[in-house]
């Protein structure tokens, strides 16, 4: 089967959660993400939206935004975001989804500012619950475009920690569980490897190669010790996701 690379992406997120596990599922692509691996090989997986809703069941219609009426509708709770940050204090959430503007080779996530952040060239929204999420998941997944000037040696400020400057830095810092997992791109999958936790290229999707990726890459980066291709999309997978996304928007 045809399908597109924003398809694959999703598909590639889709899979790195497994079943019963609790999902923060973040806006945009995430959405998407997780009504796949529920109707595919995760169907008791159960969602937090930051809005406060938790759902585990699917929504009954297509979700453009997490506080759409049918992600409300039919809901296991609709309570704060509040509550669900207690959640993940507590430890009761297994992976987290967030996207942003720059992710460094460490994983750390940068939504605040381009340049200097005393006089920065772009300001950008912020963190959200994303700080959040990035420091109290057990793992956090990371959705971006692959560009040179997105992923970077260093960000340019840390607004969602991954492993802040790699080894046992994080843990360091206090935070005693979680960091980065996997940068999941339009190109590749990209998965911290090593003592020092730096990111490095793990699979790379069909139709580009890992030459490719490096040169699309703001750093050296190297081959995890297990990289190979990204599987491409299932028939089951990607009639999942169109059923979830009839009109393509996200698609």
């Amino acid at each position: 089967m045809a399908y597109s690379t924003q398809e694959l992406m999703i598909i590639a997120a889709a899979r790195e959660i497994a079943d019963r596990e609790v999902v923060f599922v973040g806006m945009r692509l995430p959405i998407m993400a997780f009504g796949v691996a529920r109707a595919t090989h995760a169907p008791d997986a159960v969602g937090l939206f930051e809005c406060g809703l938790v759902r585990h069941t699917p929504a009954s219609g297509m979700l453009y935004t997490m506080g759409d009426p049918p992600n409300q509708e039919g809901a296991a709770w609709a309570t704060g975001t509040v509550q669900l940050l207690g959640l993940l204090q507590g430890g009761r959430v297994d992976v987290g989804f967030i996207g942003g503007a720059e992710v460094d080779r460490f994983g750390n996530v940068n939504t605040s500012y381009i340049g200097d952040p005393r006089r920065p060239k772009v300001k950008l929204p912020g963190s959200g619950g994303a700080a959040d999420i990035a420091a109290m998941a057990h793992r956090l997944l990371v959705i971006i475009n692959h560009e040179r000037r997105r992923l970077v040696e260093r960000v340019d400020y840390v607004t969602s920690v991954g492993h802040l400057d790699g080894g046992a830095s994080r843990r360091r810092a206090g935070l005693r569980r979680g960091g980065t997992a996997a940068v999941i791109t339009d190109k590749a999958i990209l998965r911290p490897w090593g003592p020092e936790r730096e990111l490095h290229l793990a699979s790379w999707h069909p139709g580009t190669t890992p030459d490719e990726v490096r040169d699309a890459t703001g750093w050296d980066l190297r081959l995890h010790p297990e990289a190979r291709p990204t599987p491409p999309p299932t028939e089951a997978e990607l009639a999942a996701l169109r059923r979830l996304d009839p009109e393509g928007f996200w698609r």
